[in-house]
């Protein structure tokens, strides 16, 4: 594993508006994959119905969540992947930290015809931004849904 933090982001997140986040719930699961249905069901109810960026926010989740279980030292006996949601004025930002991988590190495949290895690429387009650390506990994958124009003026 790197020792080093990691970043996919050309840019670095806005610090000030991650400071600034509320954080609006922590889930902890087993790193298995009937597990994923209730990351879903956490991010919809911490975000609640009608949240500009639900479905992003879900779909992403689910996304990651799988990753997690499928390719990380979570999947292994008492495995563990922690979802974090907060929210600022600016957006919301979700996390989901996994055991990590020896073997890789996130990795973006746009293989239109692949039958697998699209949740990345999803990650990468639906997100305004997205990136990873990782340090000797594993892996943290985060994403950025920034609010809108009317969002924000609404605040």
């Amino acid at each position: 594993m790197a020792a080093g933090p990691s970043r996919a982001s050309a840019a670095p997140p806005d610090q000030s508006a991650v400071a600034r986040a509320a954080v609006l719930g922590r889930l902890t699961v087993p790193g298995r994959p009937e597990y994923v249905h209730e990351t879903r069901s956490f991010v919809a109810k911490a975000l609640g119905d009608l949240h500009p960026s639900l479905d992003d926010a879900i779909l992403l989740t689910s996304e990651l969540v799988t990753n997690a279980v499928t390719h990380t030292g979570s999947r292994a006996a008492g495995g563990t992947v922690t979802v974090v949601v907060a929210e600022s004025a600016g957006g919301v930002r979700i996390e989901v930290a996994d055991g990590g991988s020896d073997l890789c590190t996130p990795v973006v495949r746009g293989e239109v015809y692949a039958a697998d290895g699209h949740g990345l690429l999803l990650v990468q387009t639906l997100s305004d931004q997205w990136g990873y650390l990782r340090d000797d506990a594993g892996t943290t994958v985060w994403f950025w849904l920034a609010a809108s124009e009317s969002q924000l003026a609404a605040s």
